[in-house]
């Protein structure tokens, strides 16, 4: 049994999703040209004053509202001091003391339970930019793209307790913001980063033990390797009587390790004071009514509603809700008339086949909900049998034509004709003696080699219910 016990929280700046930056009307695109996407402000030039984001104020409120945050009325903005070349100022705009929201959780689902993480706040601030540094040369270089792009920082208690928690709580956390459409979610790109705070103590202690901060990580895999090694690493410490010393650490995915960065700051270090170019922010009563109104279902609320209300299994309703536009497209199919378990096998399996072996989105998806549902129906109804279908979807992918356009054009429809059945298969049976009496000697797996005859002799439209009840009788 392990000694200690990890206690993990997480910081997470999700890049919100806006088309200028925070403070100003230079573009917060990504992928542009190095320093691009700059302005007066963005350069800290001489005079230039900060005038807030409209849209970046809705994002984060909307992310505040799906966690259940309490949000603060009257928020204020601060600077924040650090000197750094990617920050032209010399200080960030942030929240500190009076953030935009406090409290709340995030849930998500490990090991087929639902576990929450409590929130400590979510703030905005702008981002800084960005420092390449040449490998053999005495410089470095700035882009300031990214400078003053729009963030929220979403701040964790230190409820996690497991590398693998942890990275299925950051797996939440982006399909959250995507979901309320804020955020891309891309960690390799930056648009989603995080920070974990990891410290250990012996199980059954109440008092934390000192924390480090790990930094650097940009996929859940990293995320979960490097917790896993500062466990390890701080453990090993204290099993050889050291002590652990607070600071911050980068995580080398190549080598599998950490190391050192700096001493951890403190909020003292950064001469937090409030920032005297931006008035405080009001957020009015109707303006939280009308986001609130916005919000879509959330993922966790939508898969227990796939569960309890539609019967999907837990790995279908998890599949469904992966993605907001995924869940959505399944129920449209199942609102155009769909038996609902039988839209969520064509959906999670035929066609998110398709789509991921062409690396297409659900949005460029040739098949429509409507179309889908259509092309169920005709099996429902047998009109078609499981195996046309599949090869009607096929057509259907490939050229966005209907499903019933398709099989009256070439004459696919079910023979359920038990008469016209029945010839065929006295005909089959006719032709296999050999077969026949091995299955009539107790070999009843044969009877699939006669069905499978059959729908070759009727290119697969013999309805094979029909089928196997008819040759069961000729057979005995």
């Amino acid at each position: 049994m392990n000694r200690y016990e990890p206690v993990i929280g997480l910081e997470c700046h999700v890049q919100l999703q806006t088309r200028s930056k925070a403070f100003s009307g230079a573009s917060a695109a990504f992928g542009g040209a190095p320093n691009a996407y700059t302005d007066p402000y963005t350069l800290a030039l001489p005079g230039t004053l900060p005038v807030l984001n409209r849209v970046a104020v809705e994002y984060a409120l909307r992310m505040a509202l799906a966690t259940g945050c309490t949000i603060r009325r009257l928020s204020r903005f601060a600077r924040k001091h650090y000197f750094y070349p990617d920050l032209p100022k010399g200080y960030q705009i942030s929240q500190y003391d009076e953030p935009l929201a406090e409290r709340g959780k995030v849930e998500f689902v490990l090991d087929g339970e639902v576990r929450s993480v409590r929130l400590t706040r979510i703030h905005m601030e702008e981002d800084a930019g960005k420092n390449t540094h040449v490998a053999g040369a005495p410089f470095s270089l700035i882009d300031l793209n990214r400078a003053g792009v729009p963030l929220i920082e979403v701040v964790s208690e230190p409820d996690i307790r497991s590398a693998k928690e942890a990275a299925e709580y950051l797996r939440a956390l982006r399909q959250l913001v995507r979901y309320l459409g804020i955020c891309d979610g891309n960690m390799e790109e930056g648009s989603l980063r995080c920070d974990a705070n990891v410290s250990i103590r012996p199980v059954g202690s109440e008092k934390f033990g000192t924390r480090t901060e790990l930094k650097n990580m940009n996929s859940f895999k990293h995320v979960q390797q490097a917790i896993d090694y500062e466990i390890v690493r701080q453990s090993q410490l204290l099993d050889a009587g050291e002590r652990v010393v607070q600071e911050t650490r980068l995580w080398d995915a190549e080598r599998g390790s950490s190391h050192t960065m700096r001493s951890k700051e403190e909020a003292h270090d950064y001469r937090y004071f409030p920032e005297p170019d931006l008035p405080p922010l009001k957020i009015a009563e109707d303006e939280i009514e009308r986001v609130n109104a916005l919000l879509p279902e959330l993922p966790i609320a939508r898969r227990r509603r796939f569960i309890d209300r539609q019967g999907l299994s837990v790995y279908d309703a998890t599949l469904l809700t992966a993605e907001r536009e995924i869940a959505e497209y399944y129920d449209q199919v199942v609102a155009a008339g769909a038996d609902a378990k039988k839209a969520a096998n064509w959906v999670g399996s035929e066609l998110l086949r398709e789509l991921n072996r062409e690396a297409k989105a659900i949005g460029d998806c040739p098949i429509s909900p409507i179309a889908l549902a259509e092309l169920i129906g005709l099996v429902e109804e047998a009109i078609i049998s499981g195996k046309i279908a599949k090869d009607v979807f096929a057509k259907m992918y490939g050229t966005g034509r209907g499903a019933r356009e398709i099989v009256d054009a070439e004459g696919l429809v079910q023979v359920t004709d038990p008469s016209a059945i029945e010839a065929v298969c006295r005909k089959v049976i006719e032709a296999n003696p050999k077969q026949v009496e091995k299955y009539r000697g107790g070999n009843d797996k044969l009877l699939g080699f006669f069905v499978g005859q059959v729908m070759k002799e009727t290119g697969g439209k013999a309805n094979p219910e029909i089928v196997n009840r008819l040759l069961k009788r000729l057979l005995s």
